[in-house]
């Protein structure tokens, strides 16, 4: 039967087997957890179903009774990260939630930096339970502040998008400084000489390079601060034009 005849399946809507009796007593949830402290620990490139079935002693067969292949897994571990996420409050202001949902997002993205390679890779995540409880809290919040359903859905998408690019690209960023073992002002000392020479057929990008190089001293600011700063600002720009339906 080919795969358009059987359509597509899912990890989110075929039931979980029951456990047989002579099988560890592992669950779907536990063998989550257990993936998510490996990644969170030893990266993306450590997680294999042996090694995870060797924490959880267990064999890695006895985890496909649970997850049919590694993809499945990923796709549980990714909806987990985003169980973080608190939903929006019914009756909140839609501008103050849609930038504390905003912080939070890019929180989580920043506490499981492995996302930023795995993201792009997990096709049906949208069907996620917590993604789901996500996108359900926004559309009732933007719907309750006069937003019909086409502008919501837009909204979502937009800030969605527009969080999970930022925050992806500041993880990855934040990834390779922690490789090189430096400090952020150690890294960046050391980039900007080839930064500085690489702009100067660009006078554009050269005067903002230069300009960023002067204001932070030599660059001795806390980049922690300065990425929060950058980030606050991109959020408030977004939403200045965001704007529910006016009346008449």
């Amino acid at each position: 039967m080919t795969t358009k005849e059987q359509g597509i399946g899912s990890v989110w809507t075929r039931e979980q087997p029951r456990r047989r009796r002579e099988q560890p007593a592992l669950s779907r949830d536990q063998i989550v957890a257990e993936a998510l402290n490996l990644l969170d620990e030893e990266g993306p490139e450590a997680l294999s179903m042996r090694k995870l079935g060797a924490r959880l002693g267990a064999g890695a067969t006895s985890l496909y009774t649970y997850v049919a292949n590694k993809d499945e897994l990923m796709e549980l571990v990714a909806d987990a990260t985003f169980g973080e996420v608190p939903p929006p409050a019914t009756g909140a202001d839609w501008r103050s939630a849609l930038t504390g949902l905003a912080n939070d997002l890019r929180a989580m993205i920043l506490r499981h930096p492995w996302l930023s390679i795995m993201l792009g890779e997990i096709g049906l995540l949208y069907l996620g339970p917590n993604v789901m409880r996500l996108n359900e809290a926004l559309l009732t919040l933007l719907e309750e502040n006069g937003f019909d359903d086409e502008e919501a859905d837009n909204v979502v998408t937009l800030l969605f998008s527009f969080v999970l690019g930022m925050a992806i690209s500041e993880a990855a960023s934040r990834q390779t400084i922690r490789r090189s073992g430096l400090s952020d002002s150690e890294w960046f000392q050391k980039m900007w000489p080839a930064a500085e020479a690489a702009t100067r057929g660009y006078p554009r990008l050269h005067r903002r390079y230069t300009s960023f190089d002067a204001r932070t001293d030599g660059l001795t600011a806390d980049m922690d601060t300065v990425r929060d700063e950058g980030f606050a600002k991109h959020i408030a720009r977004l939403l200045d034009g965001v704007q529910p339906p006016q009346p008449g």
